[in-house]
């Protein structure tokens, strides 16, 4: 059947992924010019294992360590996320700290140095980490179903669709696979945040996750965890495809407009400067597309039984869209550079190549 044979495709389109040019070069050779050509460039392009199940190695010169869409890989793409999102988010506590105070209370903290201000004068330089496990915790979880199920369901979407249609409507590809992930990863996030939330927000209430997650199921039970999740989905999943697909877009645009080399011939140092100042560029996008939903969920979790009504009502349209958005902007856009710059160090540490940058073959 014609649906078998594609099936024996790559699930991912190749130009994600590898320089086609020369595999279609060697592929094109005769048995004996293709032997004559591998042994005089000293390494394969192509392994007769890989050959036989489809998909194909990155770069002659690169040694994988792990099988291209194996179980190992997405192992590798689940632990890269939990470091990228886990440490990067905590990392920034002192920042997310101000932007929820500043969304919560906006008489009190006017701006963002006064905003500063007021948390070192009520509770001193400690009080900028407060929150900060549940932050490592939650992000850590969602990093993981985030990059993890990306990874997935790109895969799975390309295979779907098959090699012309996954090739001409990769950016699809790209959106469907991140919102999936992220529904996914909101799940795992949720509780986390809201624990979070309601810590930063209300000096005294606790000191972290440990006394801080009983103190919030006691008061608002097992459900409240969860009264925030709508928002949440509101703002992470267009973030996330935001984050995505943008990234992949600019990577690929860079590679081929400011960089003067084929992505496999650049050094893995500048791979990963292209990943870090994609994933800036990226994370402006996607803090403008998601701030309205990020004030919703800062006010809902800090308001027991407050609707997305009421808070229209209090933050008024204008302000739902614009208060806390220059810091958001700054800091979303730091991090989802570091992200990308961590996830694919981490690639790069254990033999995978960098996401993106690879243009579709020339037709």
């Amino acid at each position: 059947m014609e649906f078998m044979d594609n099936s024996r495709q790559p699930l991912i389109p190749s130009f994600l992924y590898s320089p086609t040019r020369f595999i279609d070069f060697e592929q094109n050779l005769t048995a004996n010019q293709r032997n004559s050509f591998s042994s005089s460039r000293c390494t394969p392009l192509v392994s007769s294992s890989t050959q036989k199940r489809g998909f194909v190695i990155p770069a002659p010169s690169e040694q994988r360590k792990i099988a291209m869409f194996s179980p190992a890989y997405y192992g590798a793409c689940t632990a890269g996320g939990i470091f990228s999102c886990g440490l990067t988010h905590m990392a920034v506590t002192p920042l997310d700290l101000v932007k929820c105070n500043m969304q919560i209370n906006p008489t009190k903290y006017t701006g963002i140095a006064s905003g500063f201000g007021v948390l070192l004068k009520e509770q001193g330089a400690k009080g900028f980490f407060r929150g900060w496990a549940p932050t490592l915790f939650g992000y850590s979880a969602q990093g993981a179903c985030k990059f993890g199920f990306y990874e997935f369901f790109k895969k799975t979407y390309s295979d779907m669709a098959g090699p012309e249609f996954a090739t001409k409507y990769k950016t699809l590809i790209f959106l469907a696979g991140s919102a999936s992930a992220e529904f996914i990863a909101d799940i795992a996030l949720c509780p986390f945040e809201a624990v979070k939330v309601r810590v930063q927000t209300k000096p005294g209430y606790a000191k972290g996750i440990s006394d801080g997650l009983p103190k919030f199921i006691k008061a608002d039970g097992v459900s409240g965890l969860y009264k925030g999740l709508a928002p949440l989905w509101g703002r992470q999943i267009p973030y996330t495809m935001m984050k995505f697909a943008s990234f992949e877009k600019i990577v690929e645009m860079l590679y081929m407009y400011a960089i003067p080399m084929p992505k496999d011939q650049c050094s893995k140092r500048l791979q990963l400067g292209v990943s870090f100042a994609g994933g800036y560029v990226a994370g402006v996008f996607c803090a403008i597309v998601s701030h309205p939903a990020d004030n919703l969920v800062s006010f809902l979790n800090n308001a027991p039984g407050a609707t997305a009504g009421d808070a229209v009502k209090k933050l008024g349209m204008v302000g739902l869209f614009t208060r806390g958005l220059p810091l958001r902007i700054f800091m979303i856009g730091t991090l989802t550079g570091a992200q990308w710059g961590i996830y694919d160090a981490f690639k790069v540490f254990v033999g995978l190549p960098t996401t993106g940058g690879s243009a579709p073959p020339a037709k």
